[in-house]
């Protein structure tokens, strides 16, 4: 389905492909693994024909469809549904058509209607839709209406409506909620084509792909299955690299030896000389190289405060007096909680973590908090908030003005932005680069309390592993809200779920979690499709239009099935023809009497295909003809 072939590419100073090859099999599902940095975005640039390469190619089946999704729908008045539902471009154009053609083609264009499903077109747009946590009411506001983040959720749901041949998905989860990435998961499983998925969602790499292709060293590798799969052979291929390169310098180091000991004696310098010539074949095997991933600095509060660190009674808080998001909050935080928040997008959970995060007042009830309580507050817009003309060491320059300029430059380093990274302006840096940045700055006073709002979007997982182990490590309290389930399961020991204008403990782990919010979809799609929008094409009306008398309408599908049954009947000839040949020929039964009895017995099968595919053939043409007259 997608090939490429020996791909070399460089830009920005640096080689991001050297010589890469890989094909894609048709249907596969293919997850897109590599460090940040190391050139993933640009490969979809390359495979979209937006980017030159240096050399080699790349190549796709002649009029294969491809689908990307890199950026917000535009906010135009088309209503929700509209816009999805023209995603799909042969039935917007079929569609179309039927308001301006002739008679003699409405047949053959409901013929086509019904094969591409169009009736069922609303209600999949709408299921689509509500999986990615649009609400029914969603489906006629215009995308005017719609957030920037939401309407990078309609651009995912249109590339899935439309079901290109081949889909291209740039971190997809970066933008949806714990809800909306469970539902991706699954959608992505049953995807009917090619799918080729940049993600660190390690949940979605084991359950939603069948492939991995791994993108390192400027090369690429494809390895069957799912992250845990390619885990464990790229370990084994490291150990048989290890392996190799051991015997290879063991046996290197005893021929040196013999060569050092007697490379001067006459009598031994034949042999000595020959040993060095086979030094000189030993093959070259370089020790595997091991990525380093540079830890996250989360330094523990130097005091403890005396709990609870936070307590709510009766609380309420929104943005409009008198008009709570949030009310009844009885919640408490003590300095060992590790907290994570549940709950769909619009739910709440960012304005509940404003308020604890004292960015927000409370409109009632009682909210009390220790007076020395400090807070590191991480929120995923503030990668977008960055001044893209910045450098991570001006940012640090204005953080740390007492600072000298080589602490500065040693404490980035220890942040993984070493001295090619410090003087990058924030616009060049990749997306896990800025999120180290910032997660490293929140948490370097120390605070008691980290709140981390989605801190994984962009972060390979090599780096997210490193961000779990410094969590572990922090010995403050952790509100945590993520769509990573592996994230929430390893750090969280309690639960609290926004929901129904308030947030309280859930009784569960994020397994029964998951559970309910599968079953929630799946009702969801069954109450969808109950209620779909008719907004399928009317079927043709029994009586034809008085104008045209010999109107070729309703010929379309006789006509495909007559055409259809005579290659089935051309087909069947010829094979009846190959094995006519072969029993013709008397070497078949001097040489080898079984096959020509096996010969014997696919004739006659062949005969009774042939007749069948005969009579099919005349009964379609028959039915033609008489449409037809």
């Amino acid at each position: 389905m997608l090939q490429i072939r020996d791909l070399t590419h460089d830009a920005w100073g640096r080689r991001f492909l050297d010589r890469a090859s890989v094909s894609l099999p048709p249907g596969a599902k293919v997850g897109l693994v590599g460090r940040n940095g190391v050139g993933k975005s640009t490969l979809f640039g390359l495979i979209r024909d937006q980017a030159r390469s240096g050399d080699g190619e790349i190549s796709l089946p002649r009029g294969a469809r491809l689908a990307a999704v890199d950026q917000e729908h535009p906010a135009t008045p088309v209503s929700l549904i509209d816009t999805i539902l023209a995603a799909d471009e042969e039935r917007a154009s079929l569609m179309a058509r039927l308001e301006t053609a002739p008679p003699e083609e409405i047949g053959d264009i409901y013929g086509r209607l019904a094969e591409i499903g169009a009736d069922r077109a609303p209600s999949r747009a709408a299921e689509i839709l509500s999986g990615l946590g649009f609400a029914s009411a969603d489906l006629a506001r215009p995308m005017a209406e719609f957030s920037g983040g939401w309407r990078m959720r309609v651009a995912l749901a249109a590339a899935l409506f439309a079901e290109p041949d081949i889909l291209l998905l740039d971190e997809p989860t970066n933008y949806l909620d714990l809800e909306g990435a469970l539902w991706l998961e699954s959608r992505l499983r049953k995807y009917p084509h090619t799918a080729l998925i940049i993600s660190h969602d390690r949940d979605i790499l084991n359950r939603s792909v069948d492939h991995i292709l791994h993108m390192h060293d400027a090369r690429l590798e494809l390895y069957p299955g799912g992250y845990d799969d390619f885990e464990r052979q790229r370990e084994e291929r490291a150990r048989v690299e290890d392996a190799m390169r051991q015997k290879v310098e063991a046996q290197r180091a005893h021929l040196q030896s013999f060569v050092d000991r007697f490379r001067a004696k006459a009598s031994k310098a034949v042999q000595a000389q020959s040993r060095l010539k086979m030094i000189s074949r030993l093959p070259p095997v370089s020790a595997a190289a091991r990525e380093h991933t540079a830890p996250f600095l989360l330094p523990s509060p130097d005091k403890p405060l005396a709990p609870p660190l936070l307590r709510m009674e009766d609380a309420s808080v929104g943005y409009t007096p008198g008009q709570p998001v949030l009310k009844g909050l009885n919640l408490r935080l003590d300095l060992d909680d590790r907290i994570g928040l549940l709950g769909v997008n619009g739910a709440g959970k960012s304005t509940f973590a404003r308020l604890v995060a004292g960015d927000l007042a409370a409109q009632g009830g009682e909210v009390w908090r220790d007076r020395r309580l400090k807070v590191g507050w991480f929120h995923q817009h503030q990668i977008e908030a960055l001044d893209p003309e910045e450098t991570p060491l001006d940012i640090l320059r204005r953080r740390l003005p007492e600072a000298s300029e080589a602490s500065r430059r040693s404490r980035l380093a220890q942040w993984g932005l070493g001295v090619d990274k410090v003087e990058t302006t924030a616009a060049n840096l990749s997306g896990g680069e800025r999120a180290r940045l910032l997660l490293n700055l929140v948490a370097m006073e120390a605070p008691h309390l980290l709140i981390l709002d989605e801190p994984t979007n962009h972060l390979d997982i090599d780096s997210r592993r490193a961000l779990l182990d410094a969590l572990n490590d922090y010995e403050g309290a952790v509100i945590l809200i993520t769509h990573d389930r592996s994230l929430m399961e390893l750090v969280a020991d309690r639960l609290w779920l926004a929901e129904d204008g308030s947030v309280r403990p859930f009784d569960g782990d994020v397994e029964a979690y998951a559970r309910r919010v599968v079953e929630r979809a799946r009702q969801a799609a069954r109450d969808t499709d109950a209620r779909a929008p008719a907004q399928a094409p009317e079927p043709p009306p029994e009586t034809p239009p008085p104008a045209p008398p010999r109107a070729r309408a309703p010929t379309g599908n006789a006509r495909r099935r007559m055409e259809t049954t005579e290659a089935a009947m051309e087909k069947a000839a010829a094979r009846l023809a190959e094995i006519d040949a072969a029993l013709a020929d008397p070497a078949t039964f001097s040489g080898d009497p079984r096959r020509a009895a096996e010969l014997g017995r696919a004739r006659t099968e062949a005969q009774a295909t042939l007749d069948a595919a005969e009579r099919d053939w005349l009964e379609a043409v028959e039915a033609f003809e008489a449409l037809k007259a």
